[in-house]
C-alpha cells in the first residue's frame, strides 16, 4: 500500500523564491505621500511669499493653489509653527520671521553698503555717529556705522555687536515696525536678559513699542548706554516691510527734543532722497 499519494486539493508553495511581502511597497507609498505634501506646502509659501507686505486670506490661498480649505490650514499651521509664515491679524498671512532672518543673512555687506551713504548724510546733518543695524531672530545686528564731525562722539556699537532688539534706537524702531505677533515673540524671548539693559523690562518694551509706533520713530536713552540717549527709524524693503534700521546716538544733554525731531527729519529726508523704492 503506498503511503506517497497526491492530494489534488492541496497546492504546493516553492519555498525557494519567498513571496514578496505585501507591505513592501508600502516606504514607497509613503514616501510619495511626503513629496506631494512637501510640494503643496512649498506651493503655499510661494502664494504667501508672492502676497507682500498685506498678506493673503485662506480663500485666496485656495484659489492661488487648487488646495482645499482643510489642506490650506493644515499646511499653515506646520509653516507658522516653523517661523516660515506669520499671522497678520485674524485673516492673514505673510512671510514668517525665519524667512526675514535668513533674507537678512543673506548679504548684509550688500545692506551696509547700500546704507553707508545714508549714514553719512545722516551724521553730516547732525554731526553725531549713526549706526545701522538689521534683525537677528529676536537680537539686533550691527552692519554698519558712520563717525560724525563733533568733538564729542558716542560709539555706543560697533559693527558686529549684537544686543536685545529694542534695547537701542535703530532697534526699537525695527521692532516696532514688524506685526504685533513678531513683536510679542521678540520680547518674549529677550525677556530673562533685558534688565541688564539700565532696567529694562517687557512692559517698559511694550509702551516704547507704543510709543515709537505714534512717533513714526524712536527715542530712547540710558538703557543701551548710560547718560546717552539715540534717535532711530526703520528702513522699509520695496515690499513695504522693515527690512532694517538707523539711528544716531549722543550725550543726553545733545539730545533735547527740538533737536531729536530734527534728526528724525534729516533721517526721513535722506532715506526719502538715497533711497526712494526703499532697501
Amino acid at each position: 500500500m503506498s503511503t506517497s499519494s497526491t492530494n489534488k486539493n492541496v497546492h504546493r508553495v516553492d519555498v525557494s523564491k519567498p513571496a514578496r511581502a505585501p507591505s513592501a511597497v508600502r516606504p514607497e507609498r509613503a514616501e510619495d505621500a511626503s513629496s506631494r505634501t512637501l510640494q503643496r506646502g512649498l506651493h503655499l509659501l510661494d502664494a504667501v511669499l508672492d502676497s507682500g507686505r498685506d498678506g493673503r486670506r485662506v480663500v485666496d490661498l485656495c484659489r492661488a493653489t487648487g488646495l482645499e480649505r482643510a489642506t490650506v490650514h493644515r499646511l499653515l499651521a506646520t509653516l507658522i509653527e516653523c517661523g516660515y509664515v506669520a499671522a497678520q491679524g485674524r485673516f492673514r498671512y505673510v512671510a514668517g520671521p525665519r524667512l526675514s532672518v535668513h533674507v537678512q543673512r543673506a548679504a548684509p555687506s550688500d545692506l551696509a553698503a547700500r546704507l553707508q551713504p545714508v549714514l553719512a548724510r545722516v551724521s553730516a546733518a547732525c554731526g553725531d555717529a549713526a549706526f545701522a543695524i538689521v534683525r537677528d531672530g529676536a537680537a539686533s545686528h550691527c552692519i554698519a556705522r558712520h563717525v560724525g564731525t563733533h568733538p564729542v562722539q558716542v560709539l555706543v556699537i560697533q559693527v558686529g555687536t549684537r544686543q536685545p532688539l529694542g534695547v537701542g534706537a535703530a532697534g526699537l524702531a525695527l521692532l516696532a515696525a514688524l506685526p504685533n505677533e513678531e513683536v510679542a515673540a521678540a520680547i518674549a524671548a529677550n525677556a530673562p536678559d533685558l534688565a541688564r539693559y539700565g532696567g529694562m523690562t517687557a512692559d517698559r518694551m511694550k509702551i516704547l513699542v507704543r510709543s515709537t509706533r505714534e512717533r513714526g520713530w524712536s527715542v530712547i536713552g540710558n538703557h543701551a548706554t548710560r547718560n546717552v540717549l539715540a534717535v532711530g527709524m526703520a528702513v522699509l524693503n520695496r515690499d513695504g516691510a522693515p527690512a532694517a534700521a538707523i539711528s544716531v546716538a549722543s550725550i543726553s544733554e545733545r539730545m533735547p527734543r527740538e533737536r531729536q525731531q530734527l534728526i528724525a527729519r534729516a533721517m526721513r529726508e535722506a532715506l526719502a532722497a538715497l533711497l526712494p523704492d526703499g532697501l
